[in-house]
């Protein structure tokens, strides 16, 4: 027996997520209406559409400017999509500043991801974590098991794509730039940046 979906509800679920109605509504029913668990579908489904996606080159897109209040932090951000008709869709220019945004609000962030850091850098947060007196005394293959996760995480907090999404916590911003690839269709990417702050 299928369950009676509300119009409203399908509505919310499309309103949060980004997703098709028709999708939205199926998630519902496989759900039971469970929202959250409908999200949960709609966020996998979505995040498994835009992998495939991710190989696909963009060359279109917009550079955005962003001036944080007062003047201090300025921010130039060029983001990559496929065509110029998507990059003219007002889904995309939102993404493109809540990015620039996000870069205002994040002074450690230099790098777009953990694999544009130099390995100059990677090497010394390395020596300087292995050179720590909690690790001397643990057996090798303990050791580099915690220094890998320490040295990641350090790294994760200088990329932008692994920062929680300033508007909404729960996600990444590599989670959102998927999010926005699976409702548009087409392959999204963030090609550079330059944060500016004054005095630095």
């Amino acid at each position: 027996m299928s369950v009676e979906i509300s119009s409203k509800l399908v509505k919310q679920l499309r309103e949060k997520t980004g997703a098709g109605m028709m999708n939205c509504k199926k998630a519902l029913q496989e759900t039971s209406c469970d929202f959250d668990k409908a999200i949960e579908i709609l966020r996998q489904k979505g995040l498994a559409s835009a992998d495939k996606k991710s190989d696909r080159q963009a060359t279109e897109g917009i550079i955005h400017s962003y001036i944080h209040t007062g003047g201090k932090i300025g921010v130039l951000v060029e983001v990559n999509c496929e065509t110029d008709f998507v990059a003219r869709r007002e889904e995309f220019i939102d993404l493109v500043k809540d990015i620039a945004m996000q870069i205002a609000a994040c002074p450690l962030v230099h790098y777009i991801s953990i694999d544009k850091i130099p390995n100059s850098i990677i090497q010394s947060e390395e020596r300087i974590e292995s050179g720590k007196d909690d690790l001397k005394n643990k057996p090798q293959e303990i050791k580099e098991k915690i220094l890998k996760g320490r040295v990641e995480k350090i790294l994760k907090t200088q990329t932008l794509l692994d920062q929680p999404f300033i508007r909404n916590s729960s996600i990444t911003i590599n989670e959102l730039v998927k999010e926005k690839i699976s409702l548009l269709g087409e392959n999204i990417k963030i090609a550079r940046f330059t944060r500016f702050e004054i005095g630095k």
